[in-house]
C-alpha cells in the first residue's frame, strides 16, 4: 500500500509519526551506547580482579607455584584475563559497528526528512495560491456581473421614459446608459472569461498535487522510513552477532580454565609437600637408659658432660645459629643456607649455582656481543671508536670473574652438604657435627639436630642441648655469645632493632633475588647492622621495615668509632 494514494490528505500526520520513527532510532542508539558502556565497565571489573589475585613477587607466592592447583589457579586468572578482553571487543565492535553508523545515518536521515516536508509545504503553499487567484477571479465575475445587471436596468428605465416623454435630453441620457451597459456586459464577459482560466488553471494544478508531487514526496518519505525500519533490524542483528562473533575464543578462555582444572594432582602436590619440606635426616634412635643408682657412675657422667661441654664449640655466629627477622617479607639467612636441613639446603644451594650460571652466561652473552662491535669498529672505524667498548668489556670482565668466585664458592658449601647427608642403607641417623662419643654423653637424642621452633634448622644445636643439660654450667669466658636459651630468646625479641654499627654506600646495584637479600641501587646510602663474619655478606638496613644482606663487596662500609673499637 502506498502513502501517495492511501494517505493523501494526512500531511501532518505523517510529519508527526516520521518525526517518532527518527526519535525511536537515537532512543535504540543511546541503548546500544550504554550496553557498550557496561561491557567496558565490565571487563575492567574482570581484568582488576584478575590482577588482585595475581601472585605477588615474594617468597611465598614462588614456594605456591610449585603446586599444581596453584598453577592451575595462575592459569585461571590468566584466562579470566583474555576473556575480560572479549568483552572489551564486544564494547569496541558496538561502537564501531552500530553507534558509529547510526550516528551517521540519523543525521543523513533528518536532512532527508526536512527536504521531503519542505518540497510538500512549498507544494501545498503553490496550491493555495493558485486558489487565492481562482477566487479573487470569481468575485470580480460576480462583481462584474452585478454591475452589468445593474447597468442593463437603468438603460431599459430611461428608455421606457424616453417613449413617453420624447424629450432630446433623455434621449441624449439613454444613450449613455445604453453605453455603459454594454461596457459593463464587456467587463462581466471578461471576467468570465478570467474566472474560467483561473479555475481550469486551478483545477489542473489540483489535481496535479494531489495526483502527481504529494504522491512522489509521500513515496519518498514511505521509502525513507522503510529504510530506517530495515536499518534498525540490521542492527539490531549486528547486536546480536557481536556478541557470538567472540563466543569461540570466550569459550578457548573457558577451555583453558577446565584443562587448569583437570591439570590438579593431589598426588603430585603431596609429594611435593615431602620435596619442600624433607629435611635429609633419619628419625631419632632409641634413648638410652641411664643407671643413676651408682653415685660414682654419675659423678663420672656428669664428670664428662662438663667436659664435653667446654670441649664443644659454641657457635660463633647467632645469625647462622638463628637466622631469624620477624618482618613477615624480609626474612633471610646466612649466604651458606647453613640454617637449612641437608637436603633443603642442597637444593637452596643448587638453585644458586643454576642462577649463578645463568648470569655468567648472560655476561658471556654480552661479552661476546660487544667483541663481535668492536671487532666491526676496527675494520670500520668511521662506524664507531673500538676503544668506547673498552670499558663495558672491561666491566663485564670483572662481573664474571665475581660471578666464577661466587659459583666456586657456593660448589663447595654444595660439596659439604652432599657429602655429609646420611644415605639410606645407613641404620642409625647422623649428622657431620654430631657423633656419639660415649654411652655416658646425655642421651637427649631426640632433642638433638631437631628443627628450630620456627623451622628452621642449626647445626650446633647438639652444643646447645648439652649446655641445657648441665646442671653447673663452667662460666663462659668466651665474650661472643652462647647459644643457650637465654641466648636465643633475647635474640628472637630483639632481631628487629637490632644498632645500627654504622653505614655503607652501593658501589654497584643489587638486585636482591633471593631469599634474606635486600635490593640497593648504586649510590645509595644505608645503616650497617651486623658486619661481614667472613661469609662475604653485610647486614644492612634502609629503614625500620626493610633490611637484608648485600654482597661485602658491593658496598664501601664506614663503621663508627666505637664499632671498630670493640
Amino acid at each position: 500500500m502506498s502513502w501517495g494514494s492511501e494517505l493523501w490528505d494526512q500531511f501532518d500526520n505523517l510529519e508527526k509519526h516520521t518525526q517518532w520513527g527518527i526519535e525511536y532510532l537515537e532512543k535504540y542508539t543511546k541503548f546500544v551506547k550504554e550496553r557498550s558502556e557496561i561491557e567496558t565497565s565490565y571487563a575492567k571489573q574482570i581484568r582488576n580482579l584478575s590482577k588482585k589475585y595475581q601472585p605477588k613477587k615474594n617468597s611465598r607466592e614462588e614456594e605456591e607455584s610449585k603446586y599444581t592447583f596453584c598453577r592451575a589457579f595462575l592459569t585461571t586468572l590468566n584466562e579470566l584475563n583474555d576473556y575480560a578482553g572479549q568483552h572489551e571487543v564486544i564494547a569496541e565492535n558496538l561502537t564501531s559497528q552500530i553507534i558509529s553508523e547510526l550516528s551517521r545515518y540519523l543525521a543523513e536521515l533528518k536532512a532527508e526528512r526536512k527536504s521531503h516536508f519542505h518540497d510538500g509545504r512549498k507544494a501545498q503553499q503553490h496550491v493555495e495560491s493558485s486558489w487565492k487567484q481562482l477566487e479573487s477571479s470569481k468575485r470580480r465575475f460576480e462583481r462584474d456581473c452585478k454591475e452589468a445587471d445593474r447597468a442593463q436596468q437603468y438603460f431599459e428605465k430611461m428608455d421606457a421614459d424616453i417613449n413617453v416623454t420624447k424629450a432630446d435630453v433623455e434621449k441624449r441620457s439613454s444613450h449613455k446608459a445604453r453605453q455603459q451597459a454594454q461596457m459593463r456586459h464587456q467587463m462581466a464577459a471578461d471576467s468570465k472569461s478570467d474566472y474560467s482560466t483561473y479555475l481550469q488553471k486551478f483545477n489542473q494544478e489540483q489535481n496535479e498535487h494531489y495526483f502527481t508531487v504529494i504522491p512522489n514526496i509521500f513515496q519518498k518519505l514511505q521509502e525513507m522510513e522503510e529504510k530506517r525500519i530495515e536499518r534498525i533490524g540490521v542492527c539490531m542483528k549486528t547486536f546480536a552477532d557481536v556478541d557470538r562473533q567472540v563466543l569461540p575464543i570466550v569459550g578457548k578462555c573457558l577451555d583453558g580454565m577446565t584443562k587448569a582444572a583437570e591439570s590438579i594432582e593431589p598426588k603430585t602436590d603431596s609429594q611435593q609437600v615431602v620435596e619442600s619440606y624433607k629435611s635429609g635426616f633419619e628419625p631419632p634412635g632409641d634413648v638410652e637408659f641411664e643407671d643413676y643408682g651408682q653415685a660414682m657412675k654419675r659423678t663420672a657422667s656428669e664428670t664428662s658432660l662438663s667436659r664435653e661441654t667446654k670441649e664443644k664449640p659454641v657457635s660463633k655466629s647467632k645469625g647462622k645459629l638463628w637466622p631469624f627477622i620477624k618482618n613477615k617479607n624480609k626474612g633471610s639467612g646466612p649466604e651458606d643456607f647453613s640454617h637449612l636441613p641437608p637436603e633443603q639446603r642442597r637444593k637452596k644451594l643448587q638453585g644458586k649455582l643454576d642462577d649463578l650460571n645463568k648470569d655468567i652466561q648472560k655476561e658471556m652473552d654480552q661479552r661476546d656481543a660487544l667483541t663481535k662491535m668492536k671487532d666491526v669498529y676496527v675494520k670500520n672505524p668511521q662506524m664507531g671508536d673500538p676503544a668506547s667498548v673498552d670499558p663495558r668489556l672491561s666491566e663485564i670482565g670483572q662481573n664474571i670473574e665475581k660471578l666464577q668466585f661466587e659459583v666456586q664458592k657456593f660448589e663447595g658449601w654444595l660439596a659439604e652438604v652432599e657429602e655429609r647427608m646420611p644415605s639410606k642403607s645407613d641404620t642409625h641417623r647422623r649428622s657431620g657435627l654430631y657423633e656419639t662419643q660415649n654411652n655416658t654423653t646425655v642421651s637427649n637424642n631426640c632433642a638433638q639436630d631437631r628443627e628450630s621452633p620456627d623451622g628452621s634448622y642449626t647445626e650446633e644445636q647438639n652444643s646447645e642441648t648439652q649446655v641445657k643439660a648441665n646442671i653447673n654450667p663452667v662460666p663462659n669466658t668466651n665474650p661472643v655469645p652462647t647459644s643457650t636459651t637465654p641466648e636465643f630468646d633475647d635474640e628472637f625479641d630483639d632481631e628487629e632493632t637490632l644498632p645500627t654499627i654504622g653505614t655503607c654506600k652501593a658501589l654497584y646495584p643489587f638486585e636482591g633475588h633471593n631469599e634474606g637479600t635486600i635490593a640497593v641501587a648504586e649510590g645509595e646510602l644505608l645503616y650497617v647492622i651486623e658486619e661481614d663474619k667472613g661469609d662475604g655478606w653485610t647486614r644492612v638496613r634502609r629503614n625500620e621495615e626493610e633490611e637484608g644482606y648485600v654482597p661485602t663487596s658491593y658496598v664501601e662500609v664506614f663503621l663508627e668509632t666505637n664499632a671498630k673499637d670493640s
